[in-house]
């Protein structure tokens, strides 16, 4: 079971975090910590009660001031980010038998009432058979499992100055900030395309170079992965080892999904189908090269012909029989004309 937190106002998240630092001796106690910022994004007044209606793009929503941070418009390259996560988190999802929801940029709540609300760009439930998934309006934590996986995508703006910390003091067990290859216009310089894996230990986050939830799919990987513009051959091998790797982990496979056990289903009928014709296609090779030695070529040439279209393993043994006891070419080829 997730750990879950209580709710906080935005300026008591920071004075939290930054009251368990160990303070320099002689450090005045009263001193203001910085305000959280998020670049990017302009701040606006949202009352609670328009909050329900309101259809624009939030960074974050302050309850304590009705404040809401707002990042618009978002484009399509940004958009292609957390797109192009579900269609990879499907893929393994397949090989490991087991699906896996994805939600989008839901919005992600305290208990108790709106206090505060983040939005994701996308967020990942890898077990939503058995987790509390969240319901038709919002994720709340008190009430609701936490995503296994938040995406934060950083193309116009930089959540570590501030979203990073209000998922950390809520206790979001893992998020990835990814920053694109391409930049934006207005991405300051220092911020370069890579993906960094926030991994949740005792109350704070650190970098990490590979996936929890998602056993040994790296950072790195996932990055590529995020920005290719089509799904290369290298990619599709990470996606089905990362799924085999799960799958093994819950005693599941691609048979497990019906969609690949179909597929697996036709291929291998398929497979034994070519299989079975090749052998045919052999014997009766063998059974011309056996009528040209007892005959002639010609006799073979003519018995090629006629056996053609035979694919009877009976017949063909038939076949065989009648070069040992035909006298003649021509009365071999009479026999297996009227036959066939």
């Amino acid at each position: 079971m997730q750990a879950r937190r209580g709710p906080l106002t935005l300026a008591g998240v920071y004075n939290a975090k930054t009251a368990s630092k160990p303070r320099r001796p002689g450090a005045d106690a009263a001193q203001p910590q910085p305000a959280p910022e998020f670049p990017g994004c302009k701040p606006v007044h949202l009352p609670r009660e328009e909050l329900a209606d309101s259809d624009r793009r939030l960074e974050y929503w302050d309850g304590a001031t009705q404040t809401a941070w707002i990042c618009e418009p978002a484009s399509p390259y940004h958009e292609r980010r957390s797109r192009s996560l579900i269609a990879l988190v499907e893929r393994i999802a397949l090989v490991r038998g087991a699906p896996i929801h994805s939600y989008g940029s839901m919005d992600l709540r305290q208990s108790g009432g709106p206090q505060s609300i983040l939005q994701a760009d996308e967020s990942v439930y890898l077990h939503p058979g058995r987790a509390r998934l969240p319901g038709p309006s919002a994720m709340v934590i008190g009430v609701d499992d936490f995503p296994d996986v938040v995406l934060e995508v950083d193309h116009t703006t930089d959540v570590r100055r501030g979203k990073l910390g209000l998922y950390e003091s809520w206790g979001f067990p893992e998020v990835w900030v990814e920053v694109p290859d391409r930049p934006a216009a207005s991405r300051r310089r220092s911020r370069r395309p890579g993906l960094t894996i926030h991994l949740l230990e005792d109350g704070r986050y650190r970098p990490a170079p590979e996936s929890r939830a998602f056993p040994g799919w790296t950072a790195e990987e996932i990055h590529v992965a995020l920005n290719e513009p089509a799904l290369s051959e290298r990619t599709t091998a990470v996606l089905e080892r990362v799924g085999t790797v799960l799958g093994d982990q819950e005693g599941a496979g691609p048979d497990h999904d019906p969609l690949l056990r179909a597929h697996r289903r036709r291929g291998l009928e398929q497979g034994i189908e070519r299989g079975r014709a090749e052998v045919r296609a052999e014997e009766r090779a063998l059974l011309c090269r056996q009528a040209a030695y007892r005959f002639d070529h010609a006799t073979a040439e003519q018995l090629a012909s006629l056996l053609e279209p035979e694919a009877d393993p009976n017949r063909l043994a038939q076949v065989g029989i009648w070069i040992i006891e035909c006298q003649s070419g021509a009365d071999l080829l009479d026999r297996v004309a009227r036959r066939t």
